[in-house]
């Protein structure tokens, strides 16, 4: 088993790069999801942002401010009102918000678009593997009691799903894990995240990040370093 702190090094050069194949695949799939959008009259903000969980499970307001801590509430609210205008999502009672029919329609074509994108870019790599390489990782994560992660995981994943699909959603929700890492750092330093946005290089900056790391680094362990190496080369291709 690698020292953790070698593994560090791993999380934090692995992270630009997953975020990066993320990216990807949402500009190559931005043309799609635009007409998409146009064509079914609704607006994609948080069915698009939260696409991998909405299906599985209800989200509340509470909840929302955990997996969007540097967004702008007031803003959130806004779209929160958007999706319940057009039907998109629902809200009971309890202020519990669901995905309503005309939502999950608009997700499954989501994942189609996205599908069509992530099997473009990954012509001619592995795409299955990377897919079980990153569930894997994504399998070992800790999902901390109040945190994002548990929120969003385990993502959406419909029978029939492709590689490319399986990969982009798996990476997706796997970038809630260090973002929880990351909380935890600014938080044991006393910080908002207000503040933490806001903050300059210098030692604090280097030792939440230096945590933020070796936190983000634990669920890497399942993998063998052939493994790692085999996906962080893997994802590097598909930016």
């Amino acid at each position: 088993m690698p020292e953790i702190r070698e593994l560090s090094d791993y999380a934090a050069a692995i992270a630009p790069v997953i975020n990066a194949a993320h990216v990807n695949v949402h500009a190559s799939a931005r043309g799609a999801i635009t007409e998409l959008a146009e064509t079914a009259g609704v607006s994609p903000g948080l069915l698009v942002d939260l696409r991998f969980a909405l299906p599985l499970r209800p989200v509340t307001r509470t909840g929302l401010g955990t997996i969007y801590r540097y967004h702008d509430a007031a803003g959130r609210e806004t779209e929160i009102q958007e999706h319940l205008r057009e039907g998109t999502l629902a809200e009971d009672r309890d202020g519990v918000l669901r995905a309503t029919g005309p939502g999950l329609e608009f997700i499954r074509k989501l994942y189609e678009a996205h599908g069509a994108a992530a099997e473009r870019i990954g012509t001619g790599q592995d795409l299955p593997r990377l897919a079980r390489l990153a569930g894997r990782v994504l399998d070992g994560a800790e999902r901390l009691p109040g945190g994002a992660l548990e929120l969003v995981a385990p993502p959406y994943e419909p029978e029939g799903s492709g590689p490319g699909l399986l990969l982009f959603n798996r990476l997706a929700v796997l970038r809630y894990h260090r973002a929880d890492a990351h909380a935890r750092a600014w938080q044991a330093e006393g910080l908002s995240a207000t503040e933490i946005v806001g903050l300059r290089d210098g030692p604090v900056r280097a030792r939440i990040e230096a945590e933020t790391n070796l936190r983000a680094a634990l669920p890497y362990q399942v993998l063998t370093e052939d493994e790692r190496q085999t996906l962080y080369d893997g994802l590097l291709r598909l930016i």
